[in-house]
């Protein structure tokens, strides 16, 4: 027997009905906010996410599915969505446009990392990514957009916001921060012995626990940022406050990935163990220009899609199609033909065989449809379908014709 590989795995019922209900909604709301729908390559040049996520990652030293194809070209599966949106939006030359652009996209992505609940190594994400816009008033509205998906989803969850600084005022924070860790070095893991050299700001991200009561006294960027970043981040804070929006800001909030400066947020559920982060984001005013592209603001977000599905509950899904069944031999070639003319609009599951009625409602209901709807002699005799609505808990007939248009 052949199983599927370690850490990936398929999307089964009931499973599956969730999944299709997060990207419908998702993908809706979304589309309120004014972002259109993009689809990128599952598979990237390898240097992509080496410039963009960055050599001090774990995704880059220790998690990409890389290797040479049957060309000679250093590939990967992508880890991360973000990169190949950028890629995108370069090699299009929107970057020469100077419009605002705003995209979603959701789809799988790969790291090998060691399969735990909420951290697999195919996992599904999605994601939006807004370019040309600089205002702190986009940085809010795409928190805001998070917060609407995760809300109508009936989520629970703390928002967590943070400033990274940016050109100006990130270097001699880390300067600081590399002589502070010098000094406690000894006492540090190996993962954070090596961010000193390549991104220092990333001990913050560290989950060890001795590394975190060693960095209690670490200098924080909080009381360093530059005037721009200060103001801009004040208001983001104070835009949150005028619509009521909970929030809390997390000093050691960094994210995982090389590219963020300015904002950072996360939004953090207790309902899902260890790996508690459902999404996150921030901005990355700089990587278009790092990619080739010209100077462009950037601002976007992740949802894990996996991590959430357990915490949808079956009974906000939904209920829609119907379900068809015959009451006796006669009647199957109705019921089919009458199915495939409601198919052109609606969903329709047809049984091919004779049952009872309540065999029937049995079977519809099981198939999580709102309808089910039947034909058996008397309704033959009569040019009647009899429906019922499961939802509503109510039954009528109708015209056979009515009924198919």
């Amino acid at each position: 027997m052949i199983n599927a590989l370690r850490g990936m795995k398929d999307i089964l019922p009931p499973q599956n009905e969730k999944f299709e209900y997060f990207i419908k909604n998702a993908s809706r709301i979304a589309k309120n906010y004014g972002f259109e729908y993009i689809e990128t390559p599952i598979l990237e040049e390898t240097v992509l996410f080496k410039r963009s996520v960055g050599e001090s990652s774990d995704i880059v030293g220790k998690e990409m599915y890389e290797f040479v194809d049957k060309g000679g070209n250093n590939v990967c599966l992508r880890p991360e969505g973000t990169a190949g949106v950028v890629r995108c939006f370069v090699q299009n030359k929107f970057d020469r446009i100077g419009s605002v652009k705003r995209f979603f996209y959701y789809g799988p992505m790969f790291r090998y990392e060691r399969p735990q609940k909420g951290r697999l190594r195919e996992f599904h994400q999605f994601g939006v990514e807004c370019f040309g816009e600089d205002s702190p008033f986009e940085d809010v509205n795409i928190i805001l957009m998070l917060k609407d998906i995760l809300d109508f989803f009936g989520i629970k969850y703390t928002l967590k916001i943070n400033s990274l600084g940016c050109d100006k005022c990130l270097p001699p924070f880390r300067d600081n921060l590399v002589k502070f860790l010098t000094d406690i070095e000894d006492g540090l893991c190996d993962d954070c012995k090596r961010r000193i050299k390549t991104n220092p700001i990333r001990v913050f991200d560290c989950k060890n626990k001795n590394c975190q009561n060693l960095l209690k006294d670490a200098p924080r960027l909080g009381s360093m940022l530059c005037d721009e970043c200060f103001e801009s981040f004040e208001f983001v804070k104070k835009t949150l406050d005028s619509l009521a929006v909970p929030y809390e800001v997390d000093s050691n909030l960094v994210r995982g990935l090389d590219y963020y400066t300015k904002t950072a947020f996360e939004f953090v559920s207790g309902d899902i163990g260890a790996q508690n982060a459902v999404a996150g984001g921030g901005r990355y005013d700089k990587l278009v220009e790092f990619l080739g592209g010209r100077a462009t603001a950037g601002i976007g977000f992740a949802i894990g899609i996996e991590r959430l599905l357990d915490l949808i509950e079956p009974d906000k899904i939904e209920k829609d199609g119907y379900y068809m069944g015959a009451l006796d031999e006669n009647a199957l070639s109705i019921i089919f033909k009458i199915g495939y003319k409601k198919r052109k609009k609606e969903k329709v599951e047809i049984a091919y065989k004779t049952k009872s009625l309540k065999a029937h409602l049995k079977a519809a209901d099981k198939k999580g449809v709102r309808y089910c709807a039947v034909i058996g002699e008397n309704e033959i005799n009569e040019g009647k379908v009899w429906v019922k609505d499961l939802l509503k808990k109510e039954e009528y007939s109708i015209d056979i014709d009515k009924f198919s248009e």
